[in-house]
């Protein structure tokens, strides 16, 4: 009777009536982001079991309307007159019917035990990492990986164990595709990090004087927003914070907030943090305002929405051009900084060294970081590899891959928070894809803007900025990743681009580097 009724239910009431859904479930989302984004910057330490409650709630709720069987009958009944929907209802309804199918697959208590234990996992990683302390977490990576496990089990046609969590955040992506991508990556950075690194260890890009603690984390803070409204980032929609691991994060059109890490003797991790998360959010600010209260307003993938904070960190923020203008903006907030010359400045944020931390890579070494983390988890869910023994198999990665071990477990596998605040085996191949899709993406705007270096040097960043807007931003998630790559580059997704960037930029920074 239910499927048969909203069948016959006039199109635009039953359209109406999905829209009413999706925008309870939308706000619902949104008041766990709210949540989010307070727990990694203002909660008191003394609140983290309480919002893990909290969050686990709103998870629950949020999937129980997305499984609702009304929501299904709906999306059937619209299903079988997807010709008579205009573009945008169809796309909608598409997206939405992936998402309900995959929601079906597990419980909402489920998730809500999955968003409860990340929760306090995260805690325990904050604890953890404060005081190098790797036993204080491991139970809960235990859990973690038992969790992600049991997800994984929900789709048992998968082929890979971690298929399902990769497809959760990069449609379309496998094991079986990404391992020989990420060979093929690695065996091509290797040599060239080689060939291009420069001895002992790195040194801060820009340096700076703290003048107290206060005092120069303001400063810092000043100027990288300053830049970040230069690329294009609306403060009427936005705002930036403080948060041990940077991110940028969506509550709504105009509400898209990125929070940024401050190093007191070194301009550079404040300065490219925030130019990355900007990247982020110029993504998250240009979609279509159509789109707002749908599952179509985000980013379309993991790797896709990584590939706009690279790109607007390191293929903006990293060049010659963008140096030519930031410079004088850089040294009248900072004249210790007065020695520089753009052409100086230039290469020192493009040092490459074997350093530690991922977050603070270079762009040669980058990607080696992100594949050890991938291949560690693809280890963990497969059962070759033990939680105990994850810190030693991390260190021995390190120096096969990158030629150092780290000190401790801060930096080393307490550097970053993934593995502690969700599930395993969805997060890192992102990286790596957003890595080479920045560089496609970024030719195919070279291709139809002309010389962006010139336009950079001029302080003008609009044209790029909304060149990306009308190909890629706007979308929301309207076309599948890959077809949104293909449609806007020409190309599926392929190394040559990106590798032929590294080595062409690189290249040229060494050769300036030893030139008189």
């Amino acid at each position: 009777m239910g499927g048969a009724y909203h069948a016959r239910m006039p199109l635009d009431r039953a359209m109406e009536r999905l829209r009413e859904r999706v925008r309870e479930i939308d706000d619902l989302q949104a008041a766990a982001s709210l949540m989010y984004w307070d727990q990694n910057t203002y909660l008191p330490r003394g609140g983290g079991v309480a919002r893990g409650r909290h969050l686990a709630t709103l998870e629950r709720l949020s999937h129980e309307r997305l499984v609702d069987p009304e929501v299904r009958r709906l999306l059937e009944g619209l299903s079988a007159r997807a010709d008579e929907l205009a573009p945008l209802e169809r796309d909608l309804v598409r997206v939405l019917g992936r998402d309900v199918e995959r929601a079906t697959r597990y419980p909402s208590s489920f998730m809500a035990t999955v968003t409860e234990h990340a929760a306090a996992s995260y805690d325990a990683w904050a604890r953890a990492r404060e005081a190098d302390d790797y036993e204080l977490v491991a139970p809960y990576l235990e859990r973690t990986l038992e969790l992600s496990r049991q997800y994984a089990g929900y789709f048992p046609e998968a082929a890979h164990l971690a298929d399902p969590l990769i497809d959760a955040a990069d449609e379309g992506m496998t094991v079986a595709e990404l391992r020989p991508l990420f060979a093929r990556l690695r065996d091509a950075l290797v040599p060239l990090v080689a060939a291009t690194a420069m001895a002992g260890p790195a040194a801060p890009a820009l340096p700076v004087e703290a003048d107290g603690e206060a005092g120069g984390e303001a400063r810092q803070l000043q100027l990288t927003l300053r830049l970040a409204q230069v690329l294009g980032y609306d403060l009427e929609r936005g705002r930036q914070d403080l948060a041990p691991h940077p991110f940028a994060i969506r509550m709504a059109h105009g509400d898209v907030r990125v929070t940024t890490r401050v190093d007191p003797g070194d301009l550079a991790e404040a300065l490219f943090s925030t130019l990355h998360e900007v990247g982020h959010a110029l993504y998250e600010q240009g979609l279509e305002p159509r789109l707002e209260g749908t599952p179509l307003a985000s980013g379309v993938s993991a790797g896709v929405h990584e590939s706009q904070s690279r790109l607007w960190e390191n293929l903006v923020g990293r060049s010659r051009g963008f140096w030519r203008f930031a410079l004088p903006l850089v040294q009248a907030s900072f004249p210790e900084l007065a020695h520089l010359d753009p052409e100086r400045a230039y290469r020192a944020v493009n040092q490459v060294r074997r350093t530690l931390i991922r977050t603070e890579a270079d762009e040669v070494t980058y990607n080696l970081h992100v594949i050890v983390r991938f291949d560690l988890e693809l280890a963990l869910l497969e059962g070759r590899l033990s939680v105990v023994d994850l810190p030693e198999a991390w260190c021995e990665r390190y120096r096969r891959d990158l030629g150092v071990v780290p000190r401790g477990h801060a930096d080393g596998v307490l550097q970053d928070v993934h593995w502690f605040s969700g599930l395993l085996g969805g997060a890192f191949q992102g990286y790596a894809i957003g890595n080479v899709l920045s560089a496609q993406f970024f030719a195919a705007a070279s291709a139809a803007l002309g010389d962006l270096e010139t336009q950079f040097a001029a302080g003008s960043f609009e044209g790029l900025h909304a060149w990306l807007r009308e190909h890629v931003y706007l979308h929301g998630r309207r076309r599948p990743p890959m077809a949104l790559v293909k449609q806007v580059t020409g190309q599926s997704l392929t190394l040559e681009p990106y590798l032929d960037y590294l080595r062409e930029k690189y290249a040229d920074v060494a050769a300036a580097a030893v030139s008189p």
